[in-house]
């Protein structure tokens, strides 16, 4: 399967680790240019920027919960690519909270974060960039959502609200930017082999997780990233709207 994104610009939030630096390795060998935001890890941040080899690639710190950093993000963004071709609003938490075991401090402080990281943030970067798409005539954004969107999550109601959130939010922008051929698509991935998960996945609860899907498995990164590549091609715009899952049938709806 090959792809062709050559002289694009590709934003991916949360791009240095898991799923997003996946996504910016493909984008990279099919001939982007791959700007990545990370949150903290300065040192991981420029070694995923090695590793998408030569081009007009770069990294960016962004915490994306702060609405006055994305505005000087894109300002700085602006001034050194011009225009953006695709968004892909990655970065987010996964943050514990049962509602009978947390304290109040807990539960509060763990709904203002998820909502945020997860649907704020990306509401927020949606709103630049597709200013920016609209000036250049088209664009996509692709919102990383979730299982849980659908599921629940009795451990993470934050999260799973914000997945729930981001889906009708992205619904509410395809309708909105479709007549300036920008094209918003939602891909919903179960659990997936990343760092976020990684405490979980290798925990007590891991070999029941794997199960949840007859593949005996969860996800892999690049399983995810090929999809989002495949979404941010051309020809996929009447795709817009949708709302794809990625989960091994671990979950089934219709």
């Amino acid at each position: 399967m090959t792809f062709d994104f050559k002289d694009k610009n590709v934003l991916i939030t949360g791009g240095s680790r898991g799923i997003g630096l996946a996504a910016s390795k493909l984008f990279a060998a099919s001939g982007a240019n791959v700007i990545m935001t990370y949150q903290s890890n300065r040192p991981a941040a420029k070694q995923a920027l090695k590793e998408l080899g030569e081009g007009n690639h770069s990294i960016f710190q962004l915490d994306v919960t702060h609405p006055a950093a994305i505005r000087d993000f894109f300002e700085t963004y602006t001034a050194r690519y011009h225009t953006l071709d695709v968004l892909v609003n990655n970065a987010g938490v996964y943050l514990e909270h049962q509602i009978l075991k947390s304290d109040y401090e807990t539960w509060q402080n763990n709904w203002d974060k998820t909502i945020a990281a997860n649907l704020t943030g990306p509401a927020n970067m949606s709103y630049f960039a597709a200013n920016l798409m609209a000036k250049n005539g088209s664009g996509k954004i692709i919102n990383i959502s979730s299982r849980g969107a659908f599921r629940g999550e009795p451990d993470h109601p934050a999260y799973g609200a914000s997945k729930g959130g981001l889906n009708a939010m992205s619904q509410s922008l395809a309708v909105a930017l479709a007549p300036h051929n920008i094209s918003v698509h939602i891909i919903a991935p179960g659990f997936v082999e990343t760092d976020m998960a990684a405490t979980i996945l290798d925990g007590p609860q891991g070999e029941g997780i794997k199960k949840q899907s007859a593949f005996n498995r969860v996800a892999r990164p690049d399983e995810v990233a090929r999809l989002i590549v495949i979404y941010a091609s051309e020809g996929m715009e009447f795709t817009s709207a949708g709302i794809v899952d990625i989960n091994g049938a671990s979950y089934l709806r219709s």
